[in-house]
């Protein structure tokens, strides 16, 4: 069996969660061969692997979105059917778009994205788009923020698609987009697994952004409704990690027929034999598992430990993880400690877990978006109580949504200082609280979280869809 997953912005060129459950998954079912579809913004972002590739990725494939070769160099012209130019036009206005037509005409004809994009059909088209809708806006600029805006989703659109048993995209988006094209060129099954829900993401990206205005918003907010609309169209079925991110696809048109909740999941013998802080030990340790990159809200992070700090001095901020990512950030988080006088705060880099979590007295994470955290999950095997934002499934892992044993940490607003800072300091006044917090996120793991778990389940899927052996390394071990 022949797995073609696709992925944006993610594995094996970052780190993450999203590419670290990949990685996971790919070597949790050694039978399964995969094709690796990436979705990169460059090629200097696809300059080195950040993973082992598994023995069971037969072959990986990028499309990069800022390729200077298309995007300069104007070719041939590229002439439009009728019924091309209507099913253009249906992606234009974003409903009962003629996907079919669009997905064939980048597979089979040698389409120049310039030549389209300045052609006289595209132009036609965005015309009668404008005056129908638009026309209050300046023309000129309403038709090159248009051909920006598709110039992109045609690029990721010509890629060729190799044959395969399941297409299995890790996102709605650009790789919901491909995954859809390969189902529909070759008729096979197609998996949509969510993490978070990208297009909620993005809305909320586009309006906090600076780059574009007015009713540009609005255009490119719709353009991603539009592109996950496709992927939920199309795919057989769609997974998610918890209830409430369940309840938004659903929200957003997704067929509840089609939609699983399959929860993340950890190997906790893994971490039973992680070190654990030595006796002698002076402070109280803070562990931010993260990328450093504004989404985690590290800056949010550092003030609310300032003032921690000064009501309990033996605290120590270890922030560990990637610092490269975005380096205008980090370099203001690391002038941020400076001007601040922040003492015992490092920034360690990118780390081994077994190195440093066991050593944590408490894990924390402020961020403003997430999914369902492998990094909580770790910290819960470890025993160590969490305080996180109550963004994605964060708070249902501390609180529990399948069981009553309790909170294993304290859930925050986003962005507020002073609940974060007195999260901290009640965790570090109370060493029998993260002790019993510490017990209660390790049985809950135990019982709902187990990385054998939601392997089994994904290798259940591909072989209900795919036909063929999708055995799990856990139940090929036990042989």
């Amino acid at each position: 069996m022949k797995v073609c997953l696709i992925a944006e912005g993610s594995y094996p060129y970052t780190f993450g969660g999203v590419s670290a459950w990949v990685q996971m998954l790919i070597k949790g079912v050694p039978k399964v061969d995969f094709s690796i579809q990436t979705i990169v913004a460059s090629r200097a972002d696809a300059n080195e692997c950040k993973f082992v590739i598994p023995a069971n990725v037969v072959s990986m494939h990028d499309t990069f979105l800022s390729d200077d070769d298309v995007v300069h160099k104007v070719r041939k012209k590229t002439t439009m059917s009728s019924r091309e130019r209507d099913a253009f036009r249906s992606l234009l206005y974003g409903k009962n778009v003629d996907w079919v037509t669009i997905f064939n005409y980048f597979e089979h004809k040698d389409v120049s994205i310039n030549g389209l994009l300045m052609g006289k059909d595209f132009y036609d088209i965005v015309s009668e788009f404008y005056r129908d809708k638009y026309s209050q806006t300046v023309f000129v600029d309403f038709l090159w923020n248009t051909r920006s805006l598709y110039l992109l989703l045609f690029k990721v659109l010509k890629t060729p698609m190799e044959s395969a048993d399941i297409y299995h995209c890790v996102a709605t988006g650009y790789a919901g987009i491909l995954a859809s094209k390969g189902k529909v060129l070759f008729n096979k099954p197609m998996i949509l697994s969510e993490h978070g829900i990208y297009t909620r993401e993005r809305e909320e990206e586009i309006i906090k952004t600076n780059w574009t205005q007015g009713i540009y918003k609005d255009i490119w907010i719709n353009y991603f409704y539009c592109l996950s609309d496709c992927a939920y169209h199309y795919a057989d079925k769609i997974t998610s990690l918890f209830m409430a991110a369940q309840h938004i696809q659903h929200e957003l048109g997704c067929d509840p027929a089609k939609t699983l909740i399959i929860p993340n999941g950890v190997n906790i013998k893994d971490y039973q034999s992680f070190p654990r802080k030595d006796a002698n030990d002076p402070f109280i340790n803070i562990g931010a598992m993260l990328r450093v990159t504004p989404i985690k809200d590290v800056k949010t992070l550092l003030s609310a430990y300032s003032f921690a700090k000064e009501e309990v001095p033996e605290l120590k901020l270890w922030i560990m993880g990637p610092t490269d990512e975005d380096p205008d950030y980090y370099d203001d988080c690391v002038e941020m400690v400076k001007v601040n006088e922040l003492k015992d705060v490092e920034f360690t880099g990118r780390i081994k877990p077994k190195d440093y979590l066991g050593k944590m007295d408490m894990l924390i994470l402020t961020s403003i978006s997430e999914g369902q955290p492998i990094v909580m999950l770790e910290a819960m095997a470890v025993g160590i109580p969490c305080i996180a934002t109550q963004v994605g499934d964060c708070a249902g892992l501390i609180k529990g949504e399948h069981d009553d044993m309790g909170d294993c940490g304290i859930v925050t607003p986003t962005m507020n200082v002073t609940r974060i800072a007195q999260a901290i300091v009640t965790l570090a006044n109370n060493p029998e609280l993260r002790r019993k917090m510490g017990e209660i996120g390790m049985k809950r793991v135990a019982e709902h979280y187990t990385e054998n778990g939601w392997i089994a389940e994904y290798a259940e899927m591909y072989k209900e869809l795919g036909g063929g052996s999708a055995e799990t390394a856990a139940s090929k071990n036990k042989k």
